[in-house]
């Protein structure tokens, strides 16, 4: 169960990283509530995590599938720029992160 509370961590940070672009500075109430909301749930799902998790592995494996799905979300919702290059280096993340969970 660690793993799965870390991913849903993982998940929410995502989502609280659109909610603040959303929020434009915390100048727009509904995006900056959300993003608040979305970072504490986030902490708590961490929290449960990290209990049965190393904290370097927790935190190495938090900020890359925030990192992953962050550059990924950008592009979808945001129309932002990518290169091959940029692919590359996100399956590089994977790659450090699968190699994370497996040894």
């Amino acid at each position: 169960m660690p793993w799965v509370h870390l991913f849903i961590a993982g998940l929410l940070e995502v989502t609280w990283a659109v909610t603040l672009k959303w929020s434009e500075g915390f100048t727009n109430f509904a995006p900056t509530a959300a993003t608040t909301a979305f970072t504490l749930i986030s902490f708590y799902f961490l929290s449960q995590a990290m209990k049965a998790i190393p904290i370097g592995t927790t935190y190495a494996v938090l900020a890359g599938i925030g990192a992953v799905g962050t550059v990924i979300a950008g592009i979808l919702l945001f129309g932002e720029d990518y290169q091959l290059v940029h692919i590359v280096c996100i399956g590089l993340i994977v790659i450090g992160v699968v190699g994370l969970r497996a040894f």
